[in-house]
């Protein structure tokens, strides 16, 4: 089963968009690093449920919007149209491969998988894998999935955990059945609005806006 790996938060200032987080939600933010190759870098705050949010912003423009890697390409969209917050999210997988044979024997249009990595403050090298189901981002949504080269190295140690957990993510977009035929997960009958992850849920709602529930 998928797991909520990390939401994605557009700021002009990561730094000062992951402080006001950390005010309000009384949680602590660390710098992740620099994406070189995509003119961009981020913040990032860890919960206890092996999830995180990446406040990510842009050093370099142009690179930026260059950039063929889609969550890069709709970060510039809502920097320059003024959409700051809350825009996207990651799923963790494991089985990329497999979810690229389901992408094809389905006729799923997708993007990648784009390989990512950044260096750490302390010099280490982070490596990824990113898949893509197509979408518009410039009018919808679809989380995008994630794999991790080495899964413990994208975690810190419990001294730079929050205490608190993302336990919903509210989403909007496509019902609720089309989304898990996308994703293989699998619905439960008795509440239709509603999809379980390893260690979160997500509700389908009407509102436009992602936002997710921290407690």
């Amino acid at each position: 089963m998928l797991a909520l790996d990390h939401i994605v938060i557009a700021g002009n200032n990561a730094e000062k968009a992951s402080a006001q987080y950390g005010n309000k939600f009384t949680i602590k933010a660390i710098k992740g690093g620099e994406h070189i190759d995509w003119g961009t870098y981020n913040y990032l705050s860890y919960f206890s449920n092996d999830s995180y949010l990446e406040w990510l912003g842009i050093t370099d423009l142009t690179k930026a919007k260059n950039a063929e890697n889609p969550l890069i390409q709709h970060l510039v969209y809502t920097m320059e149209n003024d959409l700051l917050g809350p825009f996207q999210f990651a799923l963790r997988t494991n089985q990329m491969d497999d979810y690229i044979a389901h992408f094809k024997a389905e006729g799923i249009p997708y993007k990648g998988p784009f390989s990512g990595e950044r260096a750490k403050p302390d010099g280490t090298v982070l490596k990824w894998r990113m898949l893509f189901p197509e979408y518009d981002h410039t009018k919808e949504l679809l989380p995008f999935l994630i794999e991790w080269e080495n899964p413990r190295d994208a975690y810190p140690d419990t001294s730079l955990l929050n205490i608190q957990t993302i336990t919903k993510i509210n989403y909007s977009g496509m019902d609720r059945d089309k989304f898990a035929h996308i994703y293989q997960l699998k619905p439960k009958k008795l509440n239709k609005n509603l999809l379980t992850l390893q260690n979160c849920r997500i509700q389908f709602t009407d509102h436009k806006k992602l936002h997710f529930d921290l407690v």
